[in-house]
């Protein structure tokens, strides 16, 4: 089955990372490649623009993809977003030269020429405002078209601003709030591969600031450690196959792990091994 991914932007060396993360490594080194097996046999990546990935999944051809979410509503396409992704995370807004005095999308005036990428959204959110503007599609980067005189307002993903602010821009609207989605055909939603990289990924986030910390307790001191160790559930507690000794095994957050490790030390614990984590799977 193919994968949808990013091959250029911002969301291209994120969605790689994830991917090599859950365990789905390129078995292809050619950036030329459009197809590319994985290590994971049920799936192939097809590289694609991110804007045209929503397209490509709702064709049915493809089982899945991962783009922005501003790029799937952009599109209309017919799928389905089936898990937000910790990355590309951007607000859509409108912004306008500093120069112009402008503080919001109102003072904007009558077919004010805006430029944007985002086509389909820019008309529906200023249709929905009752304001009437003329949309310029560009396929390229907008920040500069104001300071040539191109256009009098930009709708564009906005990270961190700084790109805005080297341009002269400031927002002075926000359309949406967008990150990196996973995408899926609406026929694939339920499949057994869906379920399965979607258990991957989640297990994934879930270990992110979480440590395993494995201890050696003796008997006497087992009920002092165990009031000191946090757990998800409970800590695993496993008696040694000599002296009256126990193992004990726990994931515990990594965000205030030293203050831990002087605690359990202190309520009697010894030989204390941790170690980072993979995957969390619930």
């Amino acid at each position: 089955m193919l994968l949808a991914v990013p091959n250029k932007g911002r969301l291209q060396e994120p969605v790689l990372k994830l991917l090599e993360a859950v365990g789905i490594r390129p078995l292809a080194s050619d950036e030329r490649a459009l197809v590319v097996p994985t290590t994971w046999r049920e799936i192939n990546l097809i590289r694609a623009r991110p804007e045209d990935i929503p397209f490509i999944v709702e064709s049915g051809r493809v089982w899945a993809g991962i783009t922005g979410h501003d790029y799937v509503v952009e599109s209309g396409a017919n799928v389905r977003e089936v898990l937000e992704l910790d990355f590309g995370r951007g607000k859509l807004v409108v912004a306008v030269p500093k120069s112009s005095d402008i503080s919001s999308v109102e003072q904007l005036p009558p077919g004010a020429r805006v430029a944007t990428k985002f086509v389909n959204i820019a008309y529906s959110y200023f249709g929905e405002l009752g304001k009437r503007v003329r949309v310029i599609r560009v396929t390229g980067s907008v920040e500069v078209l104001p300071q040539l005189g191109i256009a009098d307002a930009i709708l564009d993903v906005m990270a961190t601003g700084t790109t805005l602010e080297v341009h002269g821009l400031v927002p002075v609207a926000t359309v949406l709030e967008t990150s990196a989605r996973l995408i899926v055909n609406p026929k694939y939603e339920e499949h057994e591969l869906t379920k399965m990289f979607v258990t991957f990924v989640k297990g994934y986030y879930a270990a992110q600031g979480k440590k395993m910390i494995f201890l050696n307790v003796p008997a006497d001191k087992l009920e002092a450690v165990l009031s000191v160790l946090p757990a998800m559930e409970a800590p695993s507690v496993t008696k040694l196959a000599k002296g009256d000794v126990y193992e004990v095994f726990s994931v515990v957050p990594e965000e205030g792990l030293p203050d831990l490790v002087i605690r359990l030390k202190q309520a009697g614990a010894k030989d204390i091994v941790v170690t980072s984590i993979e995957k969390l799977i619930s």
